[in-house]
């Protein structure tokens, strides 16, 4: 998914969980609220919301470009993921200045009115379980995680849609569409800015 994903709305999307969470959250339960997320927008809508390569690594399933901005191995874009989020401290990440979220609706603009319901959703569903709660349920809960033994898989689209109860046909067109849109964001990245 690496033409597809979105820095922006992954920061503007932790940053909604951080705010709901008063700011601060653990790196563990964060990933798995937005594996959620992202896993609930494919399951509703046939797509991701942030666009993020799915991976199965010890503790459940993860964003992997997203978990590789957490860990600060990857530069922020402006007003990208340092914009809204804190640099990691120990296991934990929070809101880098609360007081440019009034609302969510009103300041994560990134975000459609489906993605706000969506992060909506999973905090309501969620937001009450401690990491090691949603890590378990992440393990038992969505089978297309597969236990690495150590290391990481990746979670092919075509299985999750499978899991999420996608009938084949609809599975392979929603597959052959994102993949027609990934080469249409990979040729217009291509294109020199002035």
């Amino acid at each position: 998914m690496q033409n597809l994903y979105s820095e922006r709305k992954a920061a503007q999307a932790a940053a909604y969980f951080l705010f709901r969470a008063r700011g601060r959250l653990s790196v563990l339960k964060l990933m798995k609220l937005l594996y959620l997320a992202e896993r609930k927008s494919y399951e509703l809508y046939g797509e991701p919301m942030i666009g993020d390569t799915l991976v199965s690594m010890e503790h459940g399933p993860v964003l992997s470009r997203t978990l590789n901005k957490i860990n600060g191995m990857t530069p922020s874009e402006p007003n990208g993921w340092d914009k809204w989020i804190s640099d990691r401290e120990g296991h934990a990440v929070a809101l880098r200045d609360s007081s440019l979220i009034r609302s969510p609706e009103e300041d994560l603009l990134e975000l459609s009115g489906a993605d706000t319901d969506v992060l909506n959703e999973i905090w309501t569903s969620f937001g009450h379980f401690d990491q090691y709660e949603l890590r378990d349920y992440t393990h038992d809960q969505c089978p297309e995680w597969v236990d690495p033994h150590g290391s990481s898989f990746p979670i092919h689209l075509n299985r999750l849609l499978q899991v999420l109860q996608f009938a084949p046909p609809q599975s392979a067109a929603l597959v052959e569409r994102i993949e027609d849109q990934k080469a249409i964001n990979a040729a217009f990245s291509a294109i020199p800015q002035n």
